[in-house]
């Protein structure tokens, strides 16, 4: 005897849940701000991006798709962390309640906003999801900031976790 569960694919329906996330963060179900976050930090735990940029929301029963204007997240808040060694670490929180170490695996990038069509300072997260860093976060990171040289060109950025993570080319005029 075998085992139709173990040969058979698991299948799960594909829905479009109708829900978008707006650039400001704000998560929208049939154009109606969704407003329990509870729901919301639910729903942000089982968000996953695909190779192609389409989100989902992946359950093990079913899966769908939704609409991200921008990043899904917005970072709120940044620290510099106090560890017993040399090394600095940089700390980001999220709208939503996600703590991030700034480091290899979730590295501060920029990018043309899809939005706004500026230049945007994203952190990568966890599942290929990003993080918007918010403005006066950014303007929190700039003045912790140090200049250094990368491929020959001036750069303002910050360290964290032994890495050196631009925040962008610095005029020198």
């Amino acid at each position: 005897m075998t085992n139709d569960a173990v040969t058979r694919p698991i299948t799960r329906p594909i829905h479009d849940y109708r829900i978008r996330i707006a650039h400001d963060g704000t998560w929208y179900h049939d154009g109606a701000p969704i407003r329990r976050e509870a729901l919301i930090r639910l729903f942000s735990t089982v968000l996953m991006r695909q190779e192609d940029g389409q989100y989902w929301l992946e359950t093990p029963a079913e899966r769908g798709t939704i609409e991200v204007e921008d990043a899904p997240f917005i970072i709120i808040a940044a620290r510099q962390l106090d560890h017993d060694h040399d090394t600095p670490m940089l700390g980001l929180d999220s709208n939503l309640g996600h703590h991030i170490i700034v480091g290899e695996n979730h590295p501060i990038y920029t990018a043309i906003s899809p939005v706004t069509g500026e230049l945007t300072p994203y952190v990568r997260m966890d599942k290929g999801l990003t993080a918007r860093i918010g403005r006066s976060v950014y303007y929190q990171l700039v003045e912790w900031g140090q200049v250094r040289d990368v491929q020959g060109q001036k750069h303002l950025g910050l360290e964290s976790d032994g890495a050196f993570f631009s925040l962008g080319p610095v005029d020198e005029h």
